[in-house]
């Protein structure tokens, strides 16, 4: 569960109010679409949530957890609870698309004597089994897209986060991307997109949240 309690955001440098007095819950296994004008504090909603940043004032739950009380050398270890898709990939340009899944393995801790078959089967129900041995320059958009969806979830977290995923995709990928995260959904993933383009999961999501 993510629980919001009167969480407001200013940036410092120049004082603009990202969020002011949001309150939202989110339950366990939910798919949630977080929409709203450009620059209404989507991104610094999921940086919140993913304690890249931090509120000016509220309290932010997660995993029945308040994450004023995570500590920075605790922030990688709660980060393993969570997957994360960018709007604009993160992939490493120099890394195929196997190795590029892996490194996140690697870094949750996970074991070496499955990664194999735990990767195999990842880019199989995505559908990209037969790129994995190509780097992100050899993929389109909705590829790679693809690619960090699995690199997300290679570690089954509990709660998925994505930042306009559908933000540089043409409308096909964008729709096959959306159903690809209410596969995941229906896994019993608790999933949080924000968007501009709710259209693109019609049919896929629970609620919507309007910022």
């Amino acid at each position: 569960m993510i629980i919001c309690r009167h969480v407001s955001k200013t940036y410092e440098d120049n004082q603009c109010t990202a969020l002011q007095n949001v309150n939202l819950e989110i339950a366990d296994g939910e798919f949630v679409l977080l929409t709203g004008n450009s620059g209404c504090g989507k991104t610094t909603l999921l940086r919140l949530m993913l304690k890249e940043l931090e509120p000016t004032s509220g309290e932010i739950w997660v995993n029945e957890r308040n994450l004023a009380d995570v500590r920075p050398a605790e922030v990688p270890y709660y980060r393993r609870s969570l997957g994360v898709v960018f709007q604009d990939f993160k992939l490493f340009e120099k890394k195929t698309v196997y190795e590029n899944i892996d490194i996140a393995r690697i870094v949750a801790g996970g074991r070496r004597k499955d990664a194999g078959i735990k990767i195999s089967s990842l880019l199989a129900m995505l559908g990209i089994q037969q790129l994995h041995k190509r780097y992100p320059s050899q993929l389109s958009g909705g590829e790679k897209q693809k690619v960090c969806l699995a690199r997300a979830i290679v570690n089954h977290p509990t709660i998925l986060l994505a930042d306009e995923p559908t933000g540089n995709l043409d409308p096909k990928a964008s729709e096959e991307i959306m159903q690809l995260f209410g596969l995941i959904h229906k896994q019993g993933t608790t999933v949080v997109v924000a968007t501009h383009d709710p259209e693109s999961a019609e049919g896929l999501y629970d609620r919507e949240i309007r910022l």
